[in-house]
């Protein structure tokens, strides 16, 4: 989300950064800006909406110049407005920077900063433009580098400075950033795709790294100012590619994304010392939140079975009774609703119509109503009195993936928050946000098994019917990755808690009917693995996901994924992937149009 374009050469830089913007639509947006250096001053121009709204509003307007940059903004801190789009300037208007990510200490630094500094927007990036004004001396690299070193967040920022028409300063810090290499010119983005019309040989920044670039050369630098030799890449995709990063579809770029929106996800919404979370979004007193008797989960599709995983961490973690419904039936039953009751709709796009109509029922009746979404500025993110955003980043492809994830990531958080207030013992919060953690590294190792899982698929190509199986915690993402299989490749497919499959489905299986189980270590593991007993018997095909050391798991199958081990209520985070993973490769085994399905779109926005 949020999208990076500057330019520093001897072209008209307008089009080049518009042109730009226009490759990085797919990553999402809700405004966009553009600053160029013109005769020793900068001219900005910012809209709220589509780029052709920013296009429109440039029209007749003198913004020629050859070093500039532009922004696409998905909000997170303060609203869409032109006001908070980028890019920012610092009080003197001689420093300009354009920021994705997350400050995540920017209060502390505004509050620092004093009174003596005055902002136009509410954003956590415009504070970075006043701090590196404080640390400027005529260096703005080193400017930069003092700056960063009192942030604590994330970044991909790019700074100008009016004093340096011939130089830009780029830093990288857990959100990308590319720069381009022409002819006496550089080009930065946020990925490739914004400057593969006119070079194909890039430099990838990593991590802690500060790069000034002139017309003429860059020299990249560690946050120490330490110098670090830097290889020059020969793009080979085209421009299409390049929003994929590489990866051959959206949905398998969007599986490997969850890491790092998984660690987007929590980022400064816990406090380890206190074993709490802090989600200010929610909007509720410490009183309002005490007085909550009873959570209802409203969702559509893979929302509903990540409100399923949240029934199961409200209850353990919280003790509070929850219900899950699904929108579409939810207001067409007369549901019990009082002012004790919290209720969340959960939704990728905010728009689920669904979703909001169940929402608007649920307030009507007093409940406190309050969304998680993905989609900044969202009907239902605008419709209720609080809540969470998911910070999934925009998702291309129509079956959902990475923001099911981020779903359990901010159910969990308002699980644990509430937990705290009521039941939950320190050593247990802090024992579960130290495992929540470890989270994003063990998706990697999983991910890491891409190539196995696709050889398993391929195996499974031919099957026309599939079961999936869990239990506990784990049937929600049995239900997941059956919808998953179903929505990408048109097998028919159907998930079952463990214990339910001797109450009639078994009667399916056969050796021409394959069954999904999880089967990870856990307080249900013996039961589980009693009831995958049962498959075997009946000489069903079995596909087991299992927990790294499960040396037992081999007497049961010869298919085999294990995951990483964690603390069972975290276990749908690892344990939906190979699930994601599976379905996926199918389906391209199959030569299904994997990002759109047939028949389904991305976001339903009728009953």
């Amino acid at each position: 989300m949020c999208g990076i374009v500057a330019y520093i050469g001897n072209k008209n830089a307008l089009p080049i950064l518009i042109n730009g913007l226009r490759r990085l639509e797919y990553r999402g947006y809700d405004s966009a800006g553009v600053a160029i250096l013109n005769n020793g001053e900068f001219l900005s121009a910012k809209s709220v909406g589509k780029i052709d709204n920013l296009a429109t509003k440039l029209n007749g307007q003198d913004l020629a110049g050859t070093y500039g940059i532009a922004h696409t903004r998905w909000a997170t801190h303060g609203g869409v407005t032109e006001a908070n789009a980028h890019p920012h300037a610092d009080c003197t208007g001689k420093i300009i920077l354009a920021h994705n990510g997350i400050i995540e200490n920017y209060r502390e630094l505004k509050e620092e900063l004093g009174a003596s500094h005055t902002y136009k927007s509410e954003t956590d990036s415009e504070v970075l433009a006043h701090l590196i004004e404080i640390y400027y001396k005529g260096d703005l690299r080193k400017a930069v580098l003092e700056a960063l070193a009192r942030v604590r967040g994330t970044y991909g920022l790019v700074v100008m400075h009016s004093d340096h028409p011939n130089t830009l300063i780029a830093a990288r810090m857990g959100s990308p950033l590319v720069v381009g290499i022409g002819d006496n010119e550089f080009y930065i983005g946020s990925d490739a795709s914004p400057m593969l019309a006119y070079t194909k040989k890039v430099i990838f920044l990593d991590d802690g790294e500060v790069t000034e670039i002139s017309r003429e050369q860059m020299n990249t630098v560690n946050l120490k100012d330490i110098n670090v030799a830097k290889h020059v890449e020969e793009i080979e995709w085209d421009e299409a590619q390049a929003q994929k990063q590489g990866f051959p579809h959206f949905m398998l770029k969007e599986i490997f994304d969850q890491p790092t929106v998984m660690a987007d996800a929590i980022r400064g919404r816990y406090n380890l010392a206190d074993g709490i979370a802090h989600l200010g979004g929610l909007n509720m007193s410490l009183e309002q939140m005490h007085s909550v008797k009873r959570v209802v989960l409203i969702a559509c599709g893979t929302a509903s079975y990540a409100a399923l995983v949240g029934k199961y961490m409200f209850e353990r973690l919280a003790g509070i009774p929850t219900e899950v419904d699904v929108a579409s039936e939810f207001r067409y039953r007369d549901p019990i609703i009082d002012s004790q009751t919290l209720v969340f709709g959960i939704s990728q796009s905010g728009e689920t119509a669904d979703t909001l109509a169940a929402l608007k029922e649920a307030k009507r009746k007093g409940a406190f109503v309050r969304g998680i979404v993905n989609v900044v500025g969202s009907t239902i993110a605008r419709e209720t009195d609080g809540g969470v955003y998911i910070h999934a980043g925009p998702e291309l492809a129509v079956a959902s993936s990475k923001a099911f994830t981020n779903m359990v990531a901010a159910l969990l958080l308002c699980a644990l928050q509430f937990g705290r207030i009521n039941k939950l013992t320190l050593a247990t919060g802090q024992r579960l946000l130290n495992a929540l953690q470890e989270i994003p590294e063990k998706m990697q190792i999983i991910l890491q098994q891409s190539d196995k899982i696709k050889e398993l698929a391929e195996k499974y190509q031919n099957c026309r019917d599939f079961f999936f199986l869990g239990r506990g915690i784990n049937f929600p993402v049995a239900l997941e990755g059956s919808l998953k299989l179903k929505e990408i490749t048109y097998i028919h497919s159907e998930a079952y808690p463990g214990g339910e499959m001797k109450h009639g489905p078994i009667a399916l299986l056969s050796p021409q009917f394959p069954v999904f189980a999880i089967m990870t270590k856990n307080q249900l593991y013996d039961k589980m693995r009693s009831n995958i007993e049962e498959v075997k018997a009946r000489h069903a095909p079995i596909i087991l996901l299992a927990t790294e050391g499960d040396d037992k798991a081999s007497e049961l199958a010869q298919d085999i994924i294990y995951v990483p081990p964690t603390m069972e209520v975290l276990e749908p985070l690892l344990n939906v992937i190979p699930l994601q993973l599976f379905s996926y490769h199918l389906a391209v085994a199959l030569g299904r149009d994997v990002d759109r399905p047939r028949n389904l779109a991305k976001s339903v926005t009728v009953e």
